[in-house]
């Protein structure tokens, strides 16, 4: 009777315990597991890219055409498609943005660059900061590529805004290295990416 009792008070000790485990875990789980669509205003979109060359570093931008991605936080599944406009592609100096669009990018031909991502690695939280991992098919040039891209994201209720720099290893992809004899520039291009807009349940 005595160890009888003895084991029921072990057990009954270790119940909060369990209880304070099972909300935490609840709380944990509702805290991460919180679909959302996610929607990119072009107007709040800046998109910079950066090539170096052996006398100075180029600076230009493209211009987001729409996106919208779906996130489904618990399992980290992360749909949709980021289009930007290759034709809005310009550095200031109309020469070398020509080139850019009729020798590398054949942007009237192929005139869409676009992310469709498939998932997240790591936790985004509903209110707050995230550090994650975006992975996904980048479209350019007319051709598909696997890519992992950093991201930061802030998440506020109905908005949300988003950092994310990558490199496009564009002559390794199959695109033209524009250098001549006398102008070398990088075979890989700096993106940065800063994006806001409202979220939405899906």
């Amino acid at each position: 009777m005595r160890e009888t009792a003895h084991a029921f008070r072990r057990r009954d000790v270790s119940w909060p315990l369990l209880v304070t485990m099972i909300v935490f875990s609840l709380t944990r789980i509702q805290a991460v597991a919180q679909d959302s669509t996610l929607h990119l205003d072009p107007q709040r979109t800046t998109i910079n890219f950066t090539l170096g060359d052996v006398l100075h570093t180029v600076h230009g931008t493209f211009h987001l055409k729409e996106g919208t991605l779906r996130l489904a936080a618990a399992s980290g599944k992360l749909t949709g498609e980021i289009v930007v406009d290759a034709r809005s592609g310009e550095s200031g100096n109309g020469m070398r943005d020509r080139k850019m669009h009729k020798e590398v990018l054949e942007s009237e031909r192929y005139p869409e660059i676009t992310f469709r991502p498939d998932r997240v690695e790591g936790d985004v939280v509903p209110q707050g900061k995230s550090s994650v991992r975006v992975h996904g098919i980048f479209n350019v040039h007319g051709s598909d590529h696997e890519l992992t891209v950093p991201a930061e994201v802030q998440m506020a209720p109905g908005y949300w805004t988003a950092t994310l720099h990558f490199a496009v290893p564009y002559a390794k992809w199959g695109m033209k290295n524009p250098s001549t004899m006398f102008l070398r520039v990088s075979e890989s291009v700096d993106i940065d990416l800063t994006t806001s807009g409202i979220t939405s349940a899906p």
